[in-house]
């Protein structure tokens, strides 16, 4: 597998730090299942990361301070879920277009999802997550399909799982990842003789530009 696009530092720093939004962090650990360049990167934040602790002087805590950390981290367990884990497979290839980390969200094939159709040769797939109000949601556009035009009123990473996509930033295919902020603008065309299939994650709706595009909106849910 050939990756041309990866991802921002800052989010790579994000993800190795815990400081990641859930839905954003499943689509960074199915990227590193598939990258073996952001996995390396993300093993070097984590390692800079720990020398730094290392590194800090020890402060004084109060007598009660073991207790008082153990009743939050019981708080938090209720409330936040594990980060998912960027897992490679033995062989170092991926056994099937799922990527482990989302194998455990979706099961182990993209042709068993309840797609729901949503316009002309787009269909989507949601994905419910608990602590957080991202999006995250798969999409399967039909060859030779184009999204409408469209900016982000936030933070949007798109990870391509089969197929391929071209837009004015270049083309992406499996394993490619975008990760954009509310600056850029484009619009996505389909490219290969199948669909194309990628996860999304999103931190608000989508702003499409044409006025058809705007009022349909509330239907399409992207």
């Amino acid at each position: 597998m050939s990756i041309h696009h990866h991802l921002d530092d800052a989010s790579l720093m994000r993800y190795a730090s815990g400081d990641l939004d859930p839905a954003f962090c499943v689509i960074v650990a199915s990227h590193l299942a598939m990258c073996g360049q952001c996995r390396n990167a993300v093993r070097l934040a984590e390692a800079v990361g720990g020398d730094c602790l290392g590194q800090t002087p020890q402060a004084t805590v109060s007598d009660d301070a073991f207790a008082r950390l153990s009743q939050m981290i019981d708080a938090e367990a209720g409330r936040q879920p594990e980060k998912p884990v960027a897992v490679q497979d033995p062989a170092g290839q991926l056994q099937s277009n799922v990527p482990l980390p989302l194998q455990h969200l979706i099961g182990g094939s993209l042709d068993d999802l309840n797609w729901r159709w949503i316009v002309p040769g787009v269909h989507r797939h949601r994905i419910e997550l608990a602590s957080t109000d991202s999006s995250l949601f798969m999409l399967r556009i039909g060859p030779g399909r184009k999204m409408p035009e469209h900016g982000h009123g936030g933070t949007e990473m798109t990870l391509v799982l089969s197929g391929s996509y071209k837009d004015a930033i270049g083309r992406f295919g499996p394993g490619d990842i975008t990760d954009l902020d509310e600056h850029i603008e484009h619009q996505p065309s389909v490219d290969s003789q199948d669909p194309c299939i990628c996860l999304v994650a999103t931190e608000e709706p989508t702003q499409f530009k044409g006025l058809v595009s705007r009022l349909m909106q509330p239907l399409v849910g992207i």
